[in-house]
C-alpha cells in the first residue's frame, strides 16, 4: 500500500524558498521623523549643487561610474547629489522607472543601509541571495554597490546615505569601506554646518 499524498492547497508555491522574505525592503519606522528632520535641514526635492560636487568627488575617489547622496522618505529615495559618468548602454538618467533623481524604496540597497545604520559593501550582488533579486539588477544592470549611512548628530537617525554603484563587479575592499565611511562622516559635518549657517 502506497503512502498517502499530502494535500497541497490550490496556488501553493511549489517549493519553499528560505530567502524569499529577505528580498523585501526593510521596515523603516524612522521615516516620518526623518522627513521632518530633513525639512528642518532644508533638504527636499531639489538637487543641491554642493552634493552633486560631493558625489563627483566620491566617484573619483572610489573609481565608481555612478555615485549618489541619497535621502529617503516613506515612499521613495531622492538623489540630492548625483554623479553619472555613464557607460555604453547604461545611463541612470534614461533607465526605466525614472531613475534619474528618484527611485522607489524597493529599488536598490540604500534603504537597507538606512534601517541598519551600517555601511554595506556588495562587490558582486549576485553572491548574496538577499540582494541579487533586487529590481536594480535587471532594470539598470547594477552589479556592485557600496554605501554608508549619514547619521544625524542631533537625533541619531540615518538621514540617508552616500553610495557608489557599478555595472561590473568591483573589489571595493577594506580600503573602499573605510573611505566611504569617512566621507559619510565628512558630509554629515557639512550638513550640520549648513544648518548652523541657517
Amino acid at each position: 500500500m502506497s503512502a498517502p499524498v499530502p494535500y497541497t492547497p490550490p496556488n501553493a508555491p511549489s517549493a519553499f524558498d528560505p530567502t524569499s522574505h529577505l528580498l523585501l525592503t526593510p521596515e523603516d519606522r524612522d521615516a516620518p521623523a526623518r522627513v521632518a528632520r530633513l525639512r528642518e535641514l532644508g533638504i527636499g526635492d531639489a538637487p543641491i549643487p554642493e552634493f552633486d560636487e560631493f558625489a563627483r568627488n566620491l566617484a573619483q575617489v572610489t573609481g565608481a561610474p555612478f555615485s549618489m547622496v541619497n535621502f529617503i522618505d516613506e515612499n521613495r529615495q531622492y538623489f540630492a547629489g548625483l554623479y553619472a559618468a555613464g557607460r555604453p548602454g547604461v545611463q541612470l538618467d534614461t533607465a526605466p522607472q525614472e531613475v534619474g533623481r528618484t527611485m522607489t524604496r524597493d529599488q536598490g540597497y540604500c534603504p537597507h543601509v538606512v534601517v541598519r545604520k551600517k555601511a554595506l559593501v556588495l562587490e558582486d550582488v549576485c553572491d548574496y541571495p538577499r540582494f541579487a533579486g533586487n529590481r536594480v539588477v535587471d532594470e539598470i544592470g547594477i552589479r556592485s554597490y557600496m554605501g554608508a549611512p549619514l547619521i544625524d548628530w542631533k537625533t541619531g537617525m540615518a538621514l540617508g546615505t552616500i553610495c557608489v554603484v557599478d555595472t561590473d563587479t568591483h573589489p571595493w575592499g577594506r580600503e573602499g569601506l573605510a573611505t566611504i565611511k569617512s566621507l559619510a562622516q565628512e558630509l554629515v559635518e557639512r550638513i550640520h554646518a549648513r544648518e548652523l549657517r541657517g
